[in-house]
């Protein structure tokens, strides 16, 4: 009996790696260039730079991928909830077994896409109060130093400057930007935000471009840029586009211009015109003045005719200042007599208290000497009954004889 063999066997088989690789090069050989109309879904951007999110219609759904860098030259940026046609090509991504479309172009379905997402969009940040008119700040009459955001290769700049050089000369800075294109949002609103920065900032500042389309101005319309102008410390001017185009940043600036040169002449005054206009304010003060001192002195004039003679008003006073002047010596004379006698009676009255006080102190002094010479004296022994024996002359006894014999008192018995 023969075994055939089972018809299994005749599958080839192949690796994970081997499938995928297959499988890879099939889906971009048959997709190898697609475009793909779709509506913006889980948008994400990685901090690599990349930007993930899916395409979707009613029934289905595929995974895109943007590398960094690849959108550069497409004039909107990413949105959830955009309607976009991207143009690139399908592959597969093996360590997740499914297909992506790398998007390398892309670009709106349509104006009513973005307008209606820049409807969306103005609402939203009306609702969180970025257009209200109280948040506007009022523009410096007379700027000495004014921002500039725009780009540096344009026509809008010269005609800035110019404007600015004729009708009020003063200091430019200027912060080249982007004005169209992937980044060119971020890069506006970096300059709005360095102005703000800046330790001397100018006094006012103007974002600025030429017209164009509506996906031409829509940087002007992303968020970033809208959430600058309206936290901007600075007065700012919008002059994006021609009069008929309006962007979201005209409703966050302070100021919104027609067209860039209209900013120029809405930022500064004509020199020339406020020069006239001193000169004219100059020559009326002069006059008003002239006017006011005329009639002041005509005033003053009117005024003097009612004034007496001053020589008759003093005529009394001089009279009486020289019959002051002769009393004068008499009443100094006698004041000061008066002064003398009225010193003189102090200082005797004051002598007189000193040399009683001093008086009574000497004799108290002397009472107590007299009476401690009394109780000292020999006469007090004497009364109490002693004798004094002296000599037959009544005189005290020699030193010899005091010598040879001793004196003494005798007390005598008390009579009978």
């Amino acid at each position: 009996m023969t075994v055939l063999d089972s018809p299994l066997q005749e599958v080839p088989v192949y690796s994970v790696t081997e499938i995928s690789h297959n499988l890879k090069q099939m889906v971009e050989r048959a997709y190898g260039r697609v475009r793909v109309r779709g509506e913006i879904s889980g948008l994400k951007r990685h901090t690599s730079g990349h930007t993930y999110f899916a395409l979707k219609d009613t029934d289905a759904v595929i995974d895109a991928v943007s590398w960094r860098g690849s959108l550069s030259g497409n004039p909107v940026a990413l949105e959830e909830g955009l309607e976009i046609i991207a143009t690139g090509r399908l592959t597969t991504y093996p360590g997740r077994s499914k297909y992506q479309m790398v998007v390398e172009q892309f670009e709106p379905t349509g104006q009513g896409a973005l307008l209606k997402l820049l409807e969306e969009r103005k609402a939203r940040l009306a609702a969180e109060g970025l257009f209200d008119p109280v948040r506007k700040k009022p523009l410096p009459p007379y700027p000495q130093k004014i921002g500039i955001v725009t780009s540096p290769t344009g026509a809008v700049l010269q005609d800035i400057l110019h404007r600015l050089e004729d009708r009020y000369p003063c200091h430019v800075l200027v912060w080249p930007v982007l004005v169209q294109g992937q980044g060119a949002a971020d890069q506006i609103a970096a300059a709005i935000n360095g102005f703000n920065k800046l330790p001397n900032p100018p006094d006012l500042l103007i974002v600025a471009r030429g017209g164009g389309s509506l996906e031409d101005l829509w940087a002007f319309n992303e968020e970033v840029v809208v959430r600058a102008a309206a936290s901007s410390q600075i007065p700012l001017i919008s002059a994006v586009g021609h009069e008929t185009d309006t962007t979201l940043i005209d409703y966050a600036s302070d100021r919104r211009a027609p067209t860039p040169t209209a900013a120029a002449e809405m930022a500064v005054p004509v020199l020339m015109d406020l020069w006239s206009f001193l000169q004219d304010r100059q020559q009326r003060l002069t006059t008003i003045m002239v006017q006011d001192l005329a009639m002041r002195q005509t005033t003053l004039k009117v005024a003097s005719r009612g004034l007496p003679d001053l020589t008759r008003l003093v005529e009394d006073k001089m009279q009486r200042l020289d019959e002051w002047a002769e009393r004068l010596p008499t009443l100094l004379r006698h004041y000061i007599q008066t002064l003398d006698h009225q010193l003189t009676s102090a200082l005797t009255q004051k002598f007189r208290h000193s040399a009683r006080r001093y008086f009574d102190g000497t004799h108290q002094q002397f009472e107590l000497v007299a009476s401690r010479l009394t109780h000292a004296s020999y006469q007090r022994i004497l009364d109490r009954g002693f004798c004094w024996t002296t000599t037959a002359d009544g005189t005290w006894p020699s030193p010899s004889i005091m010598g040879m014999a001793r004196f003494r008192l005798w007390r005598l018995p008390p009579p009978l």
